[in-house]
Parts: C-alpha cells; structure tokens; sequence
C-alpha cells in the first residue's frame, strides 16, 4: 500500500511500534527517511538502524528505559504535502526546551534544528520528536 506522505508514514509507523512495545520496526527505504533515522540515532531516540539496500528496506531497533518505556515520547508531522511549513534559522523553535528535537529539510540535506541554526540555515520543518 502507498501513501503520499513517506515522512507521515514513517512517523506513525514508529508511533504504532512504540505503542506496542516493538523492538523494531520494518519500512521501505527512501533518502528521506533514512536521513530522518541517522538524526534520531544521533540525538540517541533510536538505538540502531540497518539497512538492505537490495530489497529497499530499512529497519529501525528503538531504545527503551526501565519497564519498557520508550525513550521518544512523541511524534509530530509539521509540514505536509498540502500545506508546507518553511522557517528561517531564527524560526526554528525549541522542542520542550531543548529536550527534543525539530527535523527540518534545508538545501544542505536533513538536518537537526540546532545543526542548521548553527549553519545559519533555515527549510522545510518536517517534524517534532520529543
């Protein structure tokens, strides 16, 4: 099944496992996706990651904290296909204070909101995770 929306799929592709206490979920490959999934890793929402570029799949491992807690909290798609939401590096909004993270698309690739403040770079807001 196909969707338009690859970013909102695969955000509640991972809401859904979350909720279930998966320990990994299974998605089609695509650039975006994959640069999304190396930021989380970075910032550590995600414990690993492995891909099978020969089949285009991509399979995200979440991390969890005692009882089986999910480290991400939340997910939330920002902009969408039929109303984009673009902001400029002093736009870029602080996800509870720091503790999460914005997820934009700038002409440098995906990337963290604070990498593209300190990049005086600005895009697409593509999502929140906290």
């Amino acid at each position: 099944m196909s969707f338009n929306d690859p970013i909102a799929e695969l955000l509640t592709n991972m809401r859904n496992a979350i909720s279930a206490k998966h320990r990994f979920v299974d998605l089609r490959l695509s650039k975006m996706r994959l640069g999304i999934i190396q930021i989380l890793k970075e910032q550590g929402f995600v414990d690993s990651f492995l891909l099978d570029k020969e089949n285009k799949k991509l399979r995200i491992f979440f991390k969890y904290k005692q009882d089986r807690l999910s480290v991400i909290s939340g997910l939330k798609r920002v902009s969408s296909p039929g109303l984009r939401k673009y902001v400029s590096c002093v736009n870029i909004p602080k996800i509870l204070g720091g503790m999460g993270i914005a997820v934009l698309s700038t002409p440098k690739g995906v990337m963290d909101g604070e990498t593209a403040r300190a990049k005086n770079m600005g895009g697409e807001l593509l999502c929140y995770i906290w």
